[in-house]
C-alpha cells in the first residue's frame, strides 16, 4: 500500500512539476487576482481536469480513446491553434495599463481557459496515460486506489500552492514589472509547445 501511495506522488510530482502552459495559467491567475478567493475557479477547474485524466488513464478508457486516429489528430490541432492563438493573446497583453480588478479574468473565462490548457495540451494527456496509466497496471484493488488518490492529491495540492505563491508575488509586484515579464514567459511557452505537438502531429 504504501509502495503505491509513494509512486503516485513521484510520478504525478514529476509530471506537473515541469514549467508547462497550465502551471503557468494558475500562477497567473493567482498573480493577477485581487484575492486569493477569485483564483480558485482556475484551481479547482485545473485540479478537476487532472483528476478526471489520472482517472480515465487507471481506468484505461484514455488509451482506447487515444488509440482512434481521427480524435488523436483532432485533439493535436485544436491543442496547436488553441496554444498559439493564447500565446499571441498573452504576448500582447499589458498588465501596467489596467486596474487590478479589470485584468483580472471572470470566474468563466478562468474556468474556459484553465479547461482549455489542461485538455487541449495532447503531450500532457500523453504522458498521463503513458506514465501514470501504465505504472496503475501494477496494481490492484485498494493498492490501485491509493495509488490513484496520491497522484489526485498531488494535483490538488499543486495548484492550490501555485494560486498561493502567485497571489503573494502579486502583493509585492505593485509596478507590474514581474507580471509583464511573466506574460512574456508564458507565451513562448506556449508557443514552444505548439510547435512541438506540429513535430509529433507530422
Amino acid at each position: 500500500m504504501l509502495t503505491a501511495i509513494f509512486q503516485g506522488i513521484l510520478l504525478s510530482a514529476g509530471l506537473i512539476l515541469p514549467l508547462g502552459v497550465q502551471n503557468v495559467f494558475v500562477f497567473n491567475q493567482g498573480v493577477t487576482q485581487p484575492r486569493l478567493v477569485r483564483a480558485l475557479p482556475v484551481v479547482l477547474t485545473a485540479a478537476l481536469c487532472d483528476t478526471a485524466l489520472i482517472t480515465l488513464a487507471i481506468l484505461g478508457i484514455s488509451v482506447v480513446i487515444i488509440t482512434i486516429p481521427a480524435i488523436k489528430f483532432v485533439l493535436f490541432v485544436l491543442g496547436i491553434l488553441f496554444l498559439f492563438y493564447m500565446g499571441i493573446v498573452t504576448w500582447k497583453s499589458k498588465p501596467g495599463n489596467t486596474s487590478s480588478d479589470d485584468k483580472a479574468l471572470s470566474p468563466k473565462k478562468q474556468i474556459a481557459f484553465a479547461a482549455s490548457v489542461s485538455l487541449l495540451n495532447p503531450h500532457a494527456i500523453l504522458d498521463t496515460i503513458g506514465v501514470i496509466g501504465t505504472s496503475s497496471i501494477h496494481y490492484v484493488g485498494k493498492e490501485k486506489l491509493a495509488f490513484a488518490i496520491a497522484c489526485i492529491l498531488v494535483s490538488w495540492i499543486w495548484f492550490l500552492a501555485l494560486a498561493v505563491v502567485g497571489r503573494q508575488v502579486g502583493k509585492l509586484d505593485k509596478s507590474n514589472t514581474f507580471m509583464t515579464y511573466l506574460n512574456k514567459v508564458s507565451a513562448i511557452i506556449m508557443w514552444v509547445t505548439s510547435v512541438y505537438l506540429i513535430t509529433q502531429l507530422i
